[in-house]
């Protein structure tokens, strides 16, 4: 793998991951949800946050929910090819700040998808397929930093 041919890739994830963490901070914030613990970043005082995913424009929550989509199955093909990477996602508390993220936003999601009238049925199930899709990448991507990062070393 690439990794092993260039070493310095490391480094390169690690500076990385801030970015990717990012990516989950901006689905929060697009959704009016707020983030807690580590990734947590103040409010602006006239900053109000009105649009939820409840009220959102159907465009913009499908964007939302494809941006996630991609994102988680993005992640979880990585960890999946290359589990020796865990180690970086772990120095970043990557698996506090997924558990939060999943905690905040997946719930809500499912709701809003349930609650929500359309013009076409089609595109209810498109989303709750997309939303079941994320969550299981999310759950799996999970269970390899996991697996990793707490079960492999005593393994040992």
């Amino acid at each position: 793998n690439i990794f092993t041919q260039q070493p310095s890739y490391f480094s390169d994830l690690d500076e990385t991951l801030p970015t990717v963490l990012q990516v989950f901070n901006n689905i929060l914030h697009k959704c009016g949800l707020q983030c807690e613990g580590a990734s947590a970043e103040p409010q602006k005082l006239e900053e109000k946050i009105t649009v939820t995913p409840e009220n959102m424009p159907l465009q913009e929550l499908k964007d939302i929910v494809l941006y996630l989509c991609d994102t988680c199955t993005t992640l979880w093909a990585f960890l999946d090819v290359f589990p020796v990477a865990c180690q970086t996602f772990q120095k970043h508390e990557f698996c506090y700040r997924l558990a939060s993220f999943y905690e905040l936003a997946i719930p809500e999601l499912e709701s809003v998808v349930k609650k929500r009238q359309y013009e076409e049925s089609s595109v209810c199930a498109d989303l709750w397929r997309r939303i079941s899709h994320s969550r299981k990448k999310m759950i799996e991507a999970f269970h390899i930093l996991i697996n990793q990062v707490c079960l492999q070393p005593i393994l040992e």
